[in-house]
């Protein structure tokens, strides 16, 4: 006998698929929701049965870890993301963070030094000064946040490629994890650490890095949305083991690509 699907307590069905659709990527999103989607297709999908609140949330797990594996199989090197001209730039460029500009992290540039771990032969500490004598490269690209807006910025910097093959990192580990002078923390995978256009970045329109934008260096990735790029970035670890991140670790998207 077929079970009879009850309404799931404080979840609205409509909304339920609509925010499953969400974490699809494209083209999938729009054949999944012009499919007529409904609470069986996500059972069926996911093999969530969906029956009370808790259930719907495993379910959109479930969807957004198809979503992440969709990313990273659709995800090339050879890929790049759109450059802009000078015109384009966004100025001013948006402050961005879970916290207000003014209790944005000071770090001081003259005891700044990068700590560098995990699978590298060299684990040397940085020095700005080190760091700012890397070859140079610069892009103008747009930054998009998952809240729905962007905005395009100049960014110069070094790759983060040339950085890792300069430190004898393990490019066959899985994962690069950044530690940021506030707390904040982040994973990404390997393919987008050495994608060419994925940046150690010191320099904002070819000036220092203001304090807002993530002095003294942030991880500028334009194929990813904007909080996978932490700002503020005190140390990088090489490693097998994902570990996670501050926004990740509450429920978003991890490969969050673009």
């Amino acid at each position: 006998m077929a079970r009879i699907r009850k309404p799931i307590p404080g979840v609205d069905p409509k909304l339920l698929i609509k925010d499953a659709g969400k974490l699809l990527p494209d083209p999938t999103r729009r054949l999944f929701l012009r499919g007529g989607a409904s609470l069986g297709a996500l059972t069926f999908l996911t093999g969530c049965d969906i029956v009370d609140g808790l259930s719907a949330e495993k379910a959109l797990r479930k969807i957004s870890e198809f979503n992440d594996g969709a990313q990273a199989l659709l995800f090339s090197a050879a890929k790049l993301a759109p450059t802009y001209p000078q015109s384009a730039i966004t100025r001013p460029f948006p402050f961005n963070a879970y916290y207000g500009p003014d209790d944005a992290p000071e770090v001081d540039g003259k005891d700044y030094a990068l700590e560098v771990g995990g699978l590298v032969d060299n684990k040397k500490k940085w020095t700005l000064d080190e760091l700012y004598a890397l070859p140079e490269v610069s892009q103008i690209t747009r930054h998009i946040c998952v809240e729905g807006w962007s905005a395009i910025g100049s960014w110069q910097g070094a790759r983060l490629s040339d950085f890792l093959q300069r430190v004898g990192a393990d490019t066959r580990a899985k994962y690069v994890w950044f530690q940021c002078a506030e707390g904040y923390s982040n994973t990404i995978d390997m393919p987008t650490a050495l994608h060419p256009q994925t940046q150690m970045t010191f320099k904002f329109d070819n000036q220092i890095l203001p304090r807002a934008y993530g002095y003294p260096m942030k991880i500028r990735m334009p194929t990813k949305l904007g909080f996978k790029n932490p700002k503020y970035v005190v140390a990088m670890h090489v490693t097998n083991t994902d570990l996670g991140g501050y926004w990740e670790n509450q429920g978003y998207n991890w490969f969050s690509g673009l």
